[in-house]
């Protein structure tokens, strides 16, 4: 079991290193539109745009592709992606992916609920623990290109994982990992559980 584990883990860092290599430097004049909503240095002050400071690399290049393809609609960034080359969002992502983000706070009426999701789970419905593929800390697994989510805006965690469990929004992957674990989320769970990742650090 434990071998099968480390080998999925190798392949996924393996297969994390096929993307075109980012350029931070080259990145920082070109994500300067992007600090309009997402703050310059990718902390946006706005709780309805994620923040992108120390997320993953492999990560925001494929929401990079999959929001200027289509796969992941979203409104906001209408044609904002259309002028960058592939190499531009590859280096715009280096930039983001090597800033330090700023940790929010989570309700403490929330703490103990959130905390249960994130670490354990909900396993009688088959719901596996959020640090497996998000780490304890929620920094994620960026070879994998499981993003980081400790620090992010409750808002938008919340925003996204109503937009699994509903389904408008799939870009996470043929296996569905995310639809199927939001789908066994309540109101009151994505509550908990995005209060509690935005505190997290």
């Amino acid at each position: 079991m434990n071998k099968t584990i480390v080998s999925l883990l190798l392949a996924l860092g393996l297969a994390g290193a096929a993307h075109a290599a980012g350029d931070p430097a080259a990145g920082q004049g070109k994500a300067v539109v992007c600090g309009a909503c997402h703050g310059v240095d990718g902390n946006s002050a706005l709780a309805n745009f994620p923040k992108l400071a120390g997320q993953g690399e492999r990560y925001l290049l494929k929401q990079m592709q999959d929001i200027k393809s289509g796969a992941r609609p979203v409104v906001e960034m209408t044609g904002m992606l259309e002028p960058l080359s592939e190499q531009d969002m590859a280096d715009v992502a280096a930039y983001f992916a090597s800033q330090k983000i700023g940790v929010g706070t989570a309700d403490a009426a929330l703490v103990e609920r959130g905390q249960a999701l994130f670490r354990g789970g909900k396993l009688a419905e088959g719901m596996p623990a959020c640090t497996g593929c998000h780490a304890p800390d929620g920094s994620g697994i960026a070879t994998a290109g499981y993003p980081h989510l400790g620090g992010q805006h409750a808002q938008y965690v919340a925003k996204q994982l109503t937009a699994f469990r509903e389904g408008e929004r799939s870009n996470d992957g043929d296996a569905m990992i995310m639809r199927d674990i939001a789908a066994k989320l309540s109101n009151k769970d994505i509550e908990a559980l995005s209060s509690y990742v935005q505190g997290l650090h």
